[in-house]
């Protein structure tokens, strides 16, 4: 699925959701933003520049319901933050690289784990509809 808002306020429209002013905004930051890895906090202050009456609350349940939608995907990287990123679980493999140090994450696409994947389906009787990898190190800038 492309990720663009009339997409999603299709999806929204068949689930029988509203588009409220606030899910458009808060949509918008992730359409924006598509490369970054938000968290609540983080769209709170995107959005509070484009609607300062916005609350936190409205963010956060916002944000709790497109990932039970799954038009975002609930992230944890270890660094006490859940993130978000557009897009549905199992959709699109990609993994993550994450610097210690100054907590960029970075994202890349290299799915080397097909093979292994189908293997340990195989062997294990076991049905895989998705993984994820995180890799944690330190960037270049951060490591020198």
């Amino acid at each position: 699925m492309e990720y663009n808002l009339d997409n999603i306020y299709q999806r929204l429209h068949e689930l029988e959701y509203k588009i409220t002013p606030q899910r458009q905004i808060i949509l918008k930051a992730f359409i924006d933003n598509a490369t970054e890895h938000l968290s609540a906090e983080e769209v709170y202050n995107i959005v509070k520049e484009r609607d300062p009456n916005i609350g936190l609350a409205t963010v956060y349940r916002t944000l709790d319901l497109l990932a039970e939608l799954e038009i975002l995907q609930k992230l944890n990287f270890g660094d006490g933050k859940t993130r978000y990123e557009i897009g549905q679980r199992g959709e699109h493999h990609h993994h993550h690289l994450i610097c210690l140090k100054c907590g960029r994450v970075e994202e890349f696409d290299h799915d080397f784990l097909e093979s292994l994947e189908q293997a340990i389906a195989k062997k294990n009787n076991f049905t895989i509809i998705d993984h994820e990898v995180k890799f944690y190190g330190y960037c270049q800038k951060c490591s020198k």
